[in-house]
């Protein structure tokens, strides 16, 4: 009887490591397969094109606006539009920037129990809320403001007005 059992228990596991064995037609048949995707693929594939350089416009001098940089301070220029305050100069302090009118309608508020002449303006293109603390005509003067207002506000950058 153990001698009929331990045959059995053999011939069973023969059969089982037989039975699981890949065979080399399968492997072959997924290989030619994602051969033939991949050819497919670079025949649909759109030639690469060179880059095409638009010509540069020219305008009059009286037209073109120079922003000074010999500094290398950075500014950002927008199109903004004012919500709330006095009015823009030319170079603000932004020291914050909202996607709600809300948030942006509370920092202007806390500004301005501060004593800073703060305004809200909105960047339509990006539709953000933009809080100015300050604003000025010379690129110097808001240079100046945007570093003491770091101490309080560490991301506050300069923001020249394109309108």
């Amino acid at each position: 009887m153990k001698k009929y059992t331990l045959i059995c228990i053999g011939l069973c596991a023969a059969m089982a490591f037989t039975s699981c064995k890949s065979s080399e037609s399968a492997y072959k048949k997924a290989y030619d397969k994602a051969k033939q995707y991949d050819t497919q693929t670079a025949q649909q594939a759109p030639a690469v094109q060179e880059a095409v350089v638009a010509p540069v416009e020219a305008k009059p001098v009286d037209q073109a606006r120079v922003i000074d940089n010999l500094d290398n301070i950075s500014v950002r220029q927008e199109n903004v539009q004012l919500i709330h305050g006095n009015g823009l100069n030319a170079f603000s302090v932004v020291v914050g920037s909202f996607g709600l009118l809300s948030n942006a309608e509370s920092l202007y508020q806390r500004l301005k129990d501060a004593g800073y002449d703060a305004q809200v303006v909105k960047n339509d293109e990006k539709n953000m809320f933009r809080v100015v603390a300050s604003s000025f005509a010379e690129k110097s003067a808001a240079v100046s403001s945007r570093d003491q207002l770091r101490n309080t506000y560490p991301d506050a950058w300069l923001l020249y007005n394109a309108r």
